[in-house]
């Protein structure tokens, strides 16, 4: 049941009218009366109404769209691939809508503040983009706002990062998340592939949950286990056995899944023992390249036989790259370096970057099509990215042996 003024009111312990009061702004309230009203609010996480227009219609032509840095080419290209879907088409059946792009920064309290601001304006849909947050009390405040927003007809799309219901799907044994998978030419292909949901199907834009889905909540997430392992199998197959590697926020399900995957590959290989693998890691750092600068010399620093880094992604290897060069390494003559993502500048450095291919727009343009209900939601609700290997000049044998 929604949360009401009067709840707000009888919690604050003040008239509905002091409550209303205070949240237009409008009016002179003392400042502790101020404070138990807010306080109430948060609380109860009191949803104030969005414009009266969105009210009286059954939801706005908002999708919001929340990233964590907007500048981050692996966000702005998802970002813009879900914008392109909202474009519509004369002869089509989606009216334009506006696309809001919300930077969380990465920050946990805003990730749940535009969340709300998203709900007051009644949003047709909103689309989450990269790795969650491993904290166990935000993952459930996030749940509960999700679910809540899905149970109030938004539809709700997870791109980039594992379903709500799996935190922990994938681990150290092997196991991948759950969900068909799609290869990037398969996401890539016209939406005519899967049918829109018809008008006697389709619960309308402030409907139930969606049958079939994970509390009306959909997923397209990647596969950054299965790609860390397959990059790290690569460079042990070349002959490297001291292969470093530049971790991102370890607070991250990506993070955790791609150290995963290589972890993995390592074990499996059985000449590099657990303890080995953790003194080649450098922990901590960002997906930004000085985070590659100052781990790169780090792990050099600590572990100067190294011959190959794995980085976070792509703009982290970037960092690796120019810390190596400072220090009087070649890049691959002397160390290996690989990143993640494929992002556009990846094949245009010098030496073009090995790295694991990530589809982002044809993964940006399947969760626009599942926001606006063009596309019929998968199997469970999920559906798994495939990645790619792009062997570039980055990666070499190493110099004796490894």
């Amino acid at each position: 049941m929604a949360v009401t003024l009067a709840d707000v009111a009888a919690r604050a312990g003040v008239s509905s009218a002091t409550v209303s009061r205070v949240l237009s702004g409008n009016y002179p309230v003392a400042g502790a009366t101020r404070s138990r009203v807010l306080r109430a609010v948060d609380e109860l996480e009191y949803v104030v109404n969005g414009p009266a227009s969105s009210l009286a219609a059954a939801s706005s032509d908002l999708l919001g769209i929340l990233v964590n840095d907007i500048a981050d080419p692996f966000f702005g290209i998802i970002a813009g691939a879900v914008q392109g879907e909202l474009e519509g088409r004369a002869d089509g059946p989606v009216p334009r809508k506006l696309a809001v792009v919300c930077n969380t920064g990465g920050s946990p309290e805003r990730e749940l503040t535009y969340l709300t601001l998203l709900q007051r304006q009644r949003a047709a849909a909103i689309v989450l983009t990269g790795g969650a947050v491993e904290d166990p009390q935000h993952s459930a405040a996030l749940t509960t706002r999700l679910r809540r927003l899905a149970a109030g007809g938004t539809r709700i799309v997870l791109c980039g990062r594992p379903p709500l219901d799996e935190p922990t799907a994938v681990t150290g044994t092997g196991a991948r998340q759950p969900g068909p998978e799609l290869s990037g030419p398969q996401l890539s292909g016209p939406a005519s592939s899967a049918k829109p949901r018809s008008a006697a199907g389709d619960q309308g834009p402030r409907g139930a949950a969606h049958d079939g889905t994970r509390g009306g909540v959909l997923t397209v997430a990647f596969d950054n286990y299965g790609g860390a392992r397959e990059l790290t199998e690569h460079l042990l197959a070349l002959g490297h056995r001291h292969i470093g590697y530049v971790a991102g926020p370890a607070e991250r399900t990506t993070t955790r899944h791609r150290l995963e995957g290589h972890r993995a590959a390592l074990a499996a290989h059985g000449d590099v023992t657990a303890d080995r693998a953790e003194q080649l890691t450098v922990h901590g750092g960002g997906y930004d390249r000085s985070c590659g600068y100052q781990g790169a010399r780090e792990l050099l620093r600590t572990a100067p036989e190294t011959t190959a880094v794995l980085a976070a992604n792509d703009t982290v290897a970037l960092g690796v790259c120019t810390a190596l060069r400072e220090m009087g390494l070649r890049v691959p003559q002397d160390v290996s370096v690989a990143g993640f993502d494929d992002l556009p500048f990846s094949v245009d450095t010098s030496p073009a970057l090995t790295t694991v291919r990530l589809p982002l727009q044809e993964a940006g343009a399947r969760a626009g099509q599942l926001a606006l209900g063009t596309l019929a939601p998968p199997p469970g609700g999920m559906v798994t990215v495939r990645h790619e290997l792009r062997l570039r000049a980055s990666t070499a044998p190493p110099r004796t042996g490894g």
